[in-house]
């Protein structure tokens, strides 16, 4: 196709910020002639790849709707943007369409990094964010006998769960010493190792991938302490999960000042040319506890972020506070989560911690199914401010991590959190006495005050 189309704002992308700007715009702005471009025939919810590949839910019910971009009215074009004039408000797709924008809003989202280390290059070498990516790591499944994940992330220790499942060994590469580093210190992060093992996962913390091997096909995987984990070649595989890169698109040769992590914007989602927004997976941000650059590519965040610049595209003054990093994942029965900083980050940033513990169980515990939740609490040992918490049980989980992560939204001292004012029934939580988390600012208190 050929051809040139005057839209008022051009959304280049269909994730999870790219439906949220449009929803959002279209909802204050009706009037608005909003254009979608989305490279891939339908988006998918990342997070719910996983339990495709395991077998648990339909791989047809990952993917997301296309009226949620065109029940508001947006036009959705399945097409790649390939070439952008931000100096002529131009951005030009596959099919030789040139779309002429007043307002730009760039969601192009992220992908998954493979490291360039010796033999990265190897077939069955496989990564996790695409639908293309879950079916073919569900084609390798129904062939493979072992499989080796690499970094146990949330999405890694999914992956390794999922494949445990359909009757793969799985090796779980890790160079921390405990599995979700970035989420956890060591206390939980111990717990996960053991439930991982005990799951059938082999999980190898503290150890570095330092090349693949192979002809054409993975052969095995070389860690730092000199073990080669051994791969059938052309039948066995290995998935990468160490982290995201932005995915600039037609924007990488563009003036647009950007960090590695991602474009820079201001609090109102404004890139450094005028009339050109960013948000999601693609942005380089800061968190909403320091103000320092910090990493934070969630669909959690990329989901408030859109909606930002929406607001500001359509003349809502709106600002993003930055990232608070709540997230959860599970291992088997156990859910756990945490949110704000860990310990062994908060000091990496230059504070000093103090930290408290409580512990419940879930229900009443003369109550059928009543399990132990247990919350770490997080502060500034300087002026006691809630900055992270933790939380494992196998209930309500990441109820808790909300909650917490309101706390240090607001800016709250452990007094105040050892203030909550909180609600109790035999089916739902502990006794009236007692709460997990004011139990754990209680205790942090406590540990401030020696």
């Amino acid at each position: 196709m050929d051809g040139s189309t005057d839209v008022d704002v051009l959304v280049v992308g269909g994730g999870p910020a790219g439906i949220q700007g449009t929803r959002t715009l279209k909802t204050l702005a009706p009037d608005l002639r909003v254009t979608v471009l989305r490279p891939e025939p339908f988006s998918v919810i990342y997070c719910a790849i996983p339990y495709a590949i395991e077998g648990l839910i339909d791989p047809k019910t990952i993917a997301k709707k296309d009226a949620l971009i065109t029940d508001v009215g947006a036009e959705l074009r399945k097409v790649e943007a390939t070439k952008a004039d931000l100096s002529a408000k131009t951005v030009e797709t596959a099919d030789g369409e040139v779309f002429h924008y007043e307002k730009l809003l760039i969601v192009t989202g992220a992908r998954p990094f493979v490291p360039p280390l010796p033999g990265h290059q190897l077939g069955n070498i496989l990564t996790v964010k695409t639908a293309s990516d879950a079916e073919r790591i569900m084609e390798s499944a129904k062939k493979a006998k072992r499989a080796v994940v690499i970094g146990s992330g949330a999405i890694g220790i999914e992956q390794a769960q999922a494949l445990t499942e359909r009757g793969i060994e799985v090796d779980l590469v890790e160079m921390a010493p405990h599995p979700l580093p970035a989420m956890l210190d060591e206390e939980f992060g111990g717990d996960i190792a053991k439930k991982l093992e005990s799951a059938g996962v082999h999980f190898r913390g503290g150890r570095k991938l330092t090349a693949f091997e192979g002809d054409e096909h993975v052969s095995g995987v070389v860690l730092d302490d000199g073990t080669t984990i051994p791969l059938e070649e052309g039948r066995d595989f290995v998935i990468v999960s160490v982290g995201l890169r932005p995915d600039l698109g037609p924007f990488e040769e563009s003036d647009l000042e950007r960090e590695r992590d991602g474009l820079i914007v201001d609090d109102h989602m404004r890139t450094s040319i005028p009339d050109v927004y960013a948000a999601g997976d693609c942005v380089h941000f800061w968190s909403g506890i320091d103000g320092k650059p910090i990493g934070g590519k969630l669909a959690t965040n990329a989901v408030p972020m859109a909606k930002v610049a929406a607001k500001n595209i359509a003349g809502v003054d709106a600002s993003y506070p930055g990232f608070f990093n709540g997230a959860a994942t599970c291992v088997r029965e156990l859910r756990v989560g945490s949110t704000g900083f860990t310990e062994a980050v908060a000091r990496a940033r230059g504070f000093r911690t103090v930290a408290g513990w409580g512990e419940t169980t879930s229900k009443f515990p003369m109550m059928p199914g009543a399990r132990p939740v247990r919350v770490k609490i997080i502060a500034d040992a300087e002026t006691g401010r809630v900055i992270g918490g933790q939380v494992l049980g196998e209930e309500a989980v990441a109820e808790r991590v909300d909650v917490i992560t309101l706390a240090i939204q607001a800016q709250m001292s452990l007094q105040q959190l050892a203030a909550l004012s909180y609600s109790a029934q035999p089916w739902q939580t502990f006794f009236p006495a007692r709460n997990a988390i004011v139990q754990a600012a209680e205790d942090a208190l406590k540990n401030l005050a020696k």
